[in-house]
């Protein structure tokens, strides 16, 4: 009798199984749409560390140009940034991509920094802002396609 009484409480029952896989499928269909869009969130948040960043190395590359006499290059970390006639990094990738250490991860043309793609090959063409070597500023661009 004891022996019957053990196989009857030991494990779960087929159907208490069964349950529990429809219940955390339910849950899962719930929860997945509001982490699903976290990669845009996320470019755009990369994008806006990129601004901060550009801006920063502009004002230090323009600082250090002025402090040498405003004549020159300027040389961060062994790395010699080309300037614009102004004292500001140039918008090319050598430029504000070298300054800003940012060439790796962003596409950075003739003043436009955009997020490279998944595979990072190629610029996402709607997630971007844009740089002037004239004064060193940024300006917002696109954000619609990160």
């Amino acid at each position: 009798m004891k022996a019957m009484n053990m196989k009857k409480t030991a494990g779960f029952t087929l159907i208490e199984l069964v349950m529990v896989i429809v219940i955390l499928g339910i849950l899962a269909a719930f929860a997945l749409p509001r982490f699903a869009d976290l990669g845009t969130e996320a470019r755009t948040a990369t994008l806006e560390a990129a601004r901060g960043s550009v801006k920063s190395a502009a004002a230090i590359v323009h600082s250090k140009w002025l402090a040498q006499g405003s004549t020159g290059t300027v040389t961060l970390e062994g790395t010699s940034i080309p300037i614009s006639t102004e004292g500001y990094p140039t918008g090319a990738d050598a430029g504000i991509g070298a300054a800003a250490q940012i060439s790796d991860d962003f596409d950075v043309t003739t003043g436009t920094i955009s997020v490279l793609d998944s595979a990072g090959t190629g610029a996402l063409a709607d997630c971007n802002f844009t740089y002037d070597d004239s004064n060193g500023s940024t300006a917002d661009g696109a954000v619609t396609g990160c």
